[in-house]
């Protein structure tokens, strides 16, 4: 495995306040870019990533040697094409691919663990404002995200309402449910049980909460599939063999999947940032902001919207994404709709569905020829 020297870094001098009311400055963000800004600085996008997501979109990730996990979107000639666009994705704040994080040392040289200041979605986005600065861009043709990727588009259009031409919220929501900030929570818990997780301070203590953090990984992928997926991918198959073994072995090929999605996931993501990042989304209520009335976020804003849920997500499920539809109708704003059809639950946005990839690269092309 490569190191973190493979990542670019910059560092913002100027002071952030947090909503928690705790200032940082001088801190690192994370930042990787795909294709080249033209010369008239009109055809970045902004993505955004998810929950476990990083900067590292498409192609191979340098630390973990992995396909970035937008390969089948971004990339020359595919749906967000490298050849015409200049794509800009950093790690949020409190992630652990290179960004001001729990990770990082405070100014005493102490690892903050969870001294670390809770962040929100806004914090996020204020921070990656600065990237714009870097690259002296005035307005982004795009941002767009899937996920807490999307929470962190509507975000940004909110703040800085005249910043992009499109905005492109992808199987997201305005505001966590009672049922996702129950998942999060269990997650959570998972960690904070874990006996390695020493109150945050497992990385002092030369100790990791792997099991905890597995656990949190295994809760969480089974809200991204769907019942219908899952029940045609797995059903009841056991796990190499042919009849049960009256245990607690894996006897499931269902058990066995998610044991290797949570033993996989401890190695390239940090415990403590999974706890900040997942609270960061349980807080995440756009409407709230504006006194309920989520219409007024994006009143200030001229940008062309084009929302896209999918049929079997169940986390973020469609009418939420129609609840930011109707919000930007009541505004006359200009907003388009798609539902795709899949059976891939939530994950379906990181995933080759081609009415997806063709939806997004047709409204992209379309809006940079009107450009």
């Amino acid at each position: 495995m490569n190191t973190k020297k493979d990542i670019k870094t910059l560092i913002v001098k100027k002071p952030l306040k947090l909503d928690c009311g705790k200032t940082i400055k001088d801190f690192p963000i994370a930042y990787e870019t795909y294709g080249s800004l033209n010369s008239k600085k009109d055809n970045a996008i902004l993505v955004f990533h998810a929950l476990t997501g990083d900067q590292f979109v498409t192609g191979i990730n340098p630390v973990t040697n992995k396909e970035g996990w937008w390969s089948y979107a971004v990339g020359p000639d595919k749906a967000i094409d490298t050849n015409k666009y200049f794509v800009i994705c950093s790690n949020v704040i409190g992630g652990c691919m290179g960004s001001y994080g729990p990770s990082h040392k405070d100014n005493y040289q102490k690892i903050f663990g969870t001294n670390f200041p809770v962040i929100t979605i806004n914090d996020m986005v204020n921070a990656q404002y600065n990237l714009l600065d870097h690259f002296g861009i005035d307005k982004l043709f795009s941002i767009t995200g899937g996920s807490m990727g999307g929470m962190q588009v509507l975000q940004f259009i909110s703040n800085f309402p005249d910043k992009s031409k499109t905005v492109i919220p992808i199987a997201t929501t305005s505001s966590h449910s009672a049922q996702n900030i129950a998942f999060n929570e269990l997650g959570r818990q998972a960690i904070t049980a874990d006996s390695n997780w020493k109150d945050g301070n497992y990385t002092s203590n030369e100790t990791n909460p792997r099991k905890g953090l597995a656990v949190a990984r295994m809760a969480a992928h089974i809200t991204y599939l769907s019942k219908k997926g899952l029940q045609e991918k797995f059903g009841r198959k056991l796990q190499e063999r042919e009849d049960l073994k009256f245990g607690f072995d894996a006897d499931f090929q269902i058990e066995s999947y998610l044991r290797y999605q949570g033993s996989v996931f401890v190695d390239r993501f940090d415990a403590n940032s999974y706890l900040y990042i997942t609270r960061a989304m349980d807080y995440f209520d756009l409407a709230k902001q504006f006194k309920g009335n989520l219409s007024e976020a994006f009143i200030n804003t001229k940008a062309k919207f084009f929302i896209i849920s999918f049929t079997s997500d169940w986390l973020y499920p469609t009418q939420e994404n129609k609840d930011i539809v109707i919000a930007l109708n009541s505004i006359g704003a200009d907003v388009g709709f798609a539902e795709i059809e899949s059976d891939k639950g939530h994950d379906s946005f990181l995933l080759d569905i081609p009415d997806f990839l063709s939806a997004l690269k047709n409204f992209l092309d379309k809006s940079y020829e009107e450009n």
